[in-house]
């Protein structure tokens, strides 16, 4: 983040690293909700408290994502317990996807899981995503699919989550939308861009015509290039993050807060 605040100065009893990370995780609610990828109260996006094990933050049950800030993400471990006394409720679903996820992907430092109607219109589709575009083309082969079992509030659905997700970092949760998991929250952050510019794109092509699949050969050439979109001296997805930060505080900067 270009500025940093201090934890001491929201009256928050947490480390410079967790603040840091509290910043970075409510910018992204309200990018999400700039973006019009925000559903109501629900839907939800995770980050690992750095330097803590099994702790994560999560947005706070009941508040749009354009209330979230900072000070109000919950902090919880991956048993449910409330570590830092918030008085705000945890989503069960957001709870049950979410911990599950942290305790048994430690690489996974954020996850989102979203309903844009791009997106669970793909995942309604009996084939998926398919390589007919330039940002479908990079999933082809990444995806792991789901089967719908209702709404995620059961522990016994983990194990076979778990097993469908496999080595993959996107979870197509079928009749429903995305589980996306990444290794920092910038890598989440444009691997849900992408992916929605992906669904939209199919789902237009679809309503235009017949749509021209990509081959194999010219997909795997795309993917073996895609690092060269980097910006120079970032981690993936950044650049991304960033401009739409800066983006966000030209209209509201109560997220820091």
């Amino acid at each position: 983040m270009a500025t940093k605040l201090s934890a001491h100065s929201r009256n928050l009893d947490c480390s410079e690293a967790e603040w840091q990370a509290r910043l970075e995780l409510a910018a992204c609610y309200r990018v999400f909700d700039h973006l019009g990828w925000s559903e109501s109260i629900y839907n939800h996006i995770s980050a690992r408290v750095p330097e803590e094990d099994g702790a994560f933050l999560i947005n706070p049950f009941g508040l749009l994502y354009s209330e979230v800030t900072a000070s109000n993400l919950v902090k919880i471990d991956i048993d449910g317990n409330t570590l830092d006394g918030s008085q705000y409720p945890v989503n069960r679903a957001g709870f049950v996807q979410h911990a599950l996820f942290h305790r048994h992907a430690p690489w996974a430092h954020a996850i989102a899981h979203s309903h844009t109607t791009a997106m669970m219109a793909v995942c309604s589709l009996e084939g998926g995503l398919q390589p007919v575009n330039f940002y479908a083309c990079n999933f082809a082969g990444r995806l792991a699919y789901h089967d719908f079992e209702g709404i995620t509030v059961r522990d016994e659905e983990g194990e076979r989550l778990l097993a469908n997700l496999g080595d993959r970092r996107i979870l197509m949760l079928r009749n429903h939308g995305p589980v996306i998991l990444g290794r920092s929250l910038p890598e989440m952050f444009l691997q849900h861009w992408s992916l929605q510019r992906a669904c939209e794109v199919q789902l237009a092509t679809m309503a235009a015509g017949t749509p021209l699949l990509v081959p194999d050969d010219v997909v795997a050439v795309h993917q073996r290039d895609l690092a060269q979109g980097v910006v120079p001296g970032t981690r993936p997805g950044q650049a991304d993050f960033d401009a739409w930060v800066r983006r966000i505080d030209t209209i509201d900067r109560s997220w820091r807060d």
